[in-house]
């Protein structure tokens, strides 16, 4: 008997076989489109991911440069984390920028929306633009290792064209500003 029906995929078993307070971890026995078995193991994130343009009337921005244990290296990063189920995205996305660079913004605007990694996570992420900021107060996590970064815009943009912001959240924010020419 199938559990459920996913487009062309059928989920024949779900089985949690690993959880934490960040992520649950299903293995699924599947009919995949053309009818064939399969099996599929998913990431299900219990945050859903946020990220904040911070601008000035200048035209600069800051970045976080934070090591990343998963990559095993420090990398260069829109203000982003995560906010729990039931908070709104706008508040998650106003702490994070608070905790992170110190920075608070009177006018925020949803910038864009992205599955990151949709292969394999049902991870959503949210990125804003922050403007009219002024000063807050960073507060920095236990998990962050963060160094701050004021430059301009182009410089940023620059950065993922040059392979320097690899993060996804970042590079989707950053390319979506460049185009409409912020």
């Amino acid at each position: 008997m199938a559990i459920k029906k996913i487009g062309g995929w059928i989920q024949n078993t779900c089985k949690e076989v690993y959880s934490n307070p960040w992520i649950r971890v299903t293995h699924e026995e599947v009919t995949t489109p053309k009818g064939t078995a399969g099996i599929y193991g998913l990431i299900h994130f219990r945050n859903r991911a946020v990220g904040v343009i911070p601008l000035d009337e200048e035209g600069n921005t800051w970045l976080v440069k934070q090591s990343r244990y998963a990559l095993d290296c420090y990398t260069w990063e829109i203000p982003e984390g995560g906010v729990p189920e039931g908070e709104d995205m706008l508040e998650g996305a106003q702490r994070e920028l608070e905790e992170e660079t110190g920075l608070c913004a009177q006018q925020w605007e949803e910038l864009v929306t992205i599955h990151q990694s949709n292969s394999v996570t049902d991870e959503i992420g949210v990125v804003y633009v922050a403007k009219q900021l002024y000063a807050g107060k960073q507060a920095l996590e236990d998990s962050e290792d963060i160094e701050v970064k004021k430059l301009p815009l182009k410089e940023a943009i620059n950065m993922v064209m040059t392979g320097e912001i690899t993060d996804s959240m970042s590079v989707a924010g950053l390319l979506k500003l460049a185009v409409q020419g912020n």
